[in-house]
């Protein structure tokens, strides 16, 4: 397989400068790294205003991150609630704060980004109910935030795409909030090592044992990965059939792309509404690698496209 020229040289960078994997480092250390080296990785263009705030959360209050792009006075705007990558061990607000300024600018609306709980001090379930409480809280304030309750959308890449899938399922279950698009990148939907896991697990960023290492933190015992609130693509048929339309972006060279596959074959099947695009030759991560990969600026003007194009439907009376 032939690279593209800029995802080789990274991969090359990588090799040429080693840092001990993340699954070896002290937990703080690892965190820190990730930070430092997701403001390298990527540059906010400061093109909306933010506002940070804190909301009751599982176990106490949390952050969040509000963008909102200029100029859309008090009008409403579409939502996205967002969910940060990072194996539900590492990553914050800040990790993905470029992301998420590019995302509410290209897409024209709101955007919250939620700090929910990270393993092991908090284990599964707790960054679910974080997350769910985060996208519950923004429909129930909608009206204060300017935001159209008709069209809340939840959002993430990796780990929080698990988490915004299942704030999907988890609305279906609960009755409320209402969802109207969920939005998936490159995520974790199932525990299962698949063949891309096989082919990309080791020398493409993103490896086996740091995947093992993220699930170890995260969860409690092996029951949890049979639980539909930790493996989406264990989500019951019947409820599967209620979920809101998606969009799933997956990446070529990366260990999870069979997962995001299987999930979007899943709706699918189901009945809903839903666009799959896997981007060739990239890697894990390369939403938050536009300084180096062209393609991730591309993908995110893409999914701004798509959330544009959904949110602009009419609703069903």
């Amino acid at each position: 397989m032939s690279l593209k020229p800029e995802v080789k040289a990274l991969l090359e960078a990588f090799a040429n400068n080693p840092v001990p994997p993340l699954e070896q480092l002290p937990l703080e250390e690892a965190r820190k790294g990730f930070e430092q080296s997701a403001k390298q990785m990527s540059r906010a263009e400061k093109l909306v205003k933010t506002e940070d705030r804190k909301i009751n959360g599982f176990n106490g209050e949390i952050d969040i991150r509000i963008y909102t792009p200029q100029g859309t006075g008090k009008s409403q705007l579409p939502a996205i609630v967002y969910y940060h990558g990072g194996g539900w061990v590492i990553g914050n607000i800040e990790t993905h704060d470029a992301l998420c300024h590019t995302l509410s600018n290209e897409a024209g609306c709101k955007v919250v980004s939620v700090d929910y709980s990270l393993a092991p001090e908090s284990k599964f379930p707790v960054a679910v109910e974080d997350s769910y409480l985060a996208a519950k809280w923004v429909f129930e304030n909608a009206a204060v935030l300017n935001i159209d309750e008709n069209f809340i959308a939840v959002a993430g890449d990796s780990a929080g795409g698990n988490l915004a899938a299942v704030v999907s399922y988890l609305a279906v279950e609960r009755q409320t909030p209402s969802i109207a698009y969920q939005m998936l990148f490159y995520p974790s939907t199932g525990f299962e090592f698949t063949p891309s896991y096989e082919k990309y697990g080791e020398g493409y960023y993103l490896t086996k044992s740091t995947m093992n290492w993220f699930r170890e933190q995260y969860l409690n015992t092996p029951a949890d990965t049979q639980n539909p609130q930790a493996a989406p693509l264990l989500i019951p048929d019947d409820v599967t059939a209620q979920l809101p339309p998606a969009f799933i972006m997956t990446a070529e060279l990366d260990p999870l792309c069979d997962g995001g596959a299987h999930f979007a074959m899943k709706l699918k099947n189901a009945g809903v509404e839903t666009e799959y695009v896997c981007v060739p030759g990239m890697l894990h991560g390369f939403l938050g690698m536009t300084e180096f990969l062209p393609d991730g600026k591309k993908a995110i003007k893409d999914a701004s496209k798509a959330f544009k194009n959904r949110s602009s439907l009419k609703p069903v009376e």
